[in-house]
């Protein structure tokens, strides 16, 4: 089991890594290998007898191409992409009537934008008082709460 985890730490260490030249790329590779050799422990300790096929998990294989073609991640972290995702797909879906939801879903995001956009406009303005930060003004809740 601790080979397996070790495995995965070193993968995410080099990954992670401001510069990645080749032998690091190849270093990345094997401790990938060494983290599908090993990681079979979980389903024989029966941690996790239905075996291990995460997405994450799989997104890792494509690390190194990815790296090849766009360059070091440097740090680079799916949760942003994640909430993001969350604004723009899942909280649109939930106002959607849920048939044929994608028209009402981009409508959505295109009135967020406008709201937002003029909010700033009149907090520049000194219109309105900036109380983003101060949490007690959302848009987002406010158009989730008339739909």
């Amino acid at each position: 089991m601790l080979r397996s985890i070790h495995a995965f730490l070193e993968f995410c260490y080099i990954a992670r890594r401001n510069v990645i030249d080749t032998s690091s790329l190849a270093e990345l590779e094997e401790a990938l290998s060494r983290f599908h050799h090993y990681r079979k422990i979980f389903e024989e300790c029966g941690v996790r007898t239905e075996g291990f096929n995460l997405p994450r998990q799989h997104f890792l294989v494509h690390y190194a191409a990815l790296i090849r073609a766009f360059g070091a991640p440097n740090g680079l972290c799916s949760s942003i992409t994640e909430s993001k995702h969350i604004k723009a797909v899942k909280q649109p879906w939930q106002c959607s009537s849920h048939y044929k939801a994608l028209s009402q879903m981009l409508l959505t995001n295109v009135w967020l934008d406008k709201i937002a956009a003029c909010r700033a406009d009149f907090v520049s303005r000194g219109m309105l008082d900036d109380v983003s930060s101060s949490g007690s003004l959302h848009i987002y809740e406010l158009v989730l709460a008339d739909s």
